[in-house]
């Protein structure tokens, strides 16, 4: 392995581990399928409102505010072992960060592809919204699959080199609302979780494992997010994207992070049951804290508020360590083994339903009201997540494997 090359970097060596540990592939899948059928609930009426996002400026979530959060989480969760693996691999800490940055700029561009298609002027553009989506997704996926070794180098640089010329006219083309031209409005999820693996994964790069600077990282982004709904932060801070500096996004993923170098401690020690006992007590706390801080800024996601951070770290936590029980040590994970697409190329997923909804509308076919109604509806959007799931790992099958 190359000797470290700053002062900050002679410490904790690079703890063995496997490159993947099955519950947590599970619950990034459990998570996925809720995103898209919770994504999915605009085409139905008559459900249950706690299913669906509360809307801005109300103190209360309903299940879609939790998915979001439990996704960052486990981005968290994914990186001690992705960081270390490749550590072990040889790679160096610059090798690390260089990765990461094309990474999150990788997640960046997609995100800001799909917002501006949802302000889309089509007469304007001369695309449909749909159109352009799909024209988009099938430009990320040419540019970021990860091609066999066996593959023709030229015919991959071409291809690639076709997925960037489709990207560039896209974005020369794009008119929005008042002929706004191509531009980041807002990042979008894939944009909030570039952004928030970015920050996570260098604290996780030059912390080397090492618990204290972790948990401190964590706790810094917590208060953060505390004195931003405070107003105490200077204007100055907001140069920094948001998903950043307002600390909630961030600290939803260093919690994963922690989680997993703690997971990964107990793991050596073979104590399962103290890992248990620590990770309950942990989610009691972060129970307290949100009920505690919903006090001053309310629980809410388009808020951000530290309330939502702690509230859904919470859920995560618990629902980690259950799946670990059931599949790690119960040996139950063949029970999953359907969703694994999900969570093994859950990019790729989640990008299917824009080619489904895209291919219903083009071929103007519409369901009957009943399939698109109360617990049948839910049925539907249930099914289509799975149908997702499907699509995904027949096309991982032909070749077809989005890697960042």
């Amino acid at each position: 392995m190359p000797q470290p090359e700053t002062v900050l970097t002679q410490t904790a060596p690079p703890l063995s581990m496997p490159v993947r540990v099955g519950s947590i592939d599970i619950l990034r899948a459990i998570t996925m399928i809720l995103m898209i059928f919770v994504n999915d609930l605009w085409s139905l009426k008559d459900i249950p409102a706690w299913l669906e996002h509360v809307p801005n400026g109300v103190d209360g979530m309903g299940l879609a505010d939790a998915v979001f959060p439990a996704f960052l989480f486990i981005v968290g969760m994914s990186l001690p072992f992705a960081v270390n693996a490749r550590r072990q691999k040889g790679d160096t800490d610059s090798v690390l960060v260089g990765h990461v940055v094309m990474r999150s700029i990788a997640l960046l561009v997609m995100g800001v592809f799909l917002v501006n298609g949802e302000s889309i002027n089509e007469a304007a553009t001369g695309l449909k919204r749909l159109v352009w989506n799909v024209l988009s997704c099938c430009s990320f996926i040419l540019l970021w699959n990860a091609y066999p070794g066996t593959s023709n180098k030229w015919v991959v640089t071409m291809v690639k080199g076709l997925a960037i010329g489709v990207l560039v006219a896209l974005a020369f083309v794009y008119r929005g609302e008042h002929g706004s031209r191509f531009a980041t409005h807002w990042w979008g999820i894939l944009g909030l979780i570039g952004w928030s693996y970015l920050a996570a994964a260098l604290v996780t790069i030059f912390a080397r494992n090492r618990l204290s600077i972790l948990v401190m990282a964590w706790i810094g982004f917590a208060i953060l997010s505390m004195i931003t709904k405070a107003n105490l932060l200077p204007e100055a801070i907001y140069i920094i994207p948001g998903a950043i500096s307002r600390g909630t996004l961030v600290g939803l993923t260093m919690g994963g992070v922690v989680i997993s170098t703690l997971f990964l401690e107990f793991r050596k020690r073979a104590n399962n049951q103290q890992m248990t006992l620590v990770f309950v007590i942990l989610s009691v706390v972060l129970v307290g804290l949100s009920v505690y801080t919903r006090t001053f800024w309310g629980l809410s996601k388009l808020a951000a508020t530290p309330a939502w951070l702690f509230l859904c770290s919470a859920f995560t936590i618990l629902a980690f360590t259950g799946i670990y029980w059931l599949v790690d040590m119960g040996g139950k994970a063949n029970w999953f083994s359907f969703i694994k697409p999900a969570g093994t190329d859950t990019l790729l997923c989640y990008l299917i339903p824009y080619f489904a909804y895209a291919f219903t509308t083009l071929l103007n076919l519409h369901l009957p009201d009943i399939l698109l109604t109360g617990g049948v509806g839910l049925l539907k959007s249930f099914l289509f997540a799975l149908l997702c799931v499907w699509i995904t790992g027949r096309l991982n099958r032909l070749g077809a494997r989005l890697k960042l």
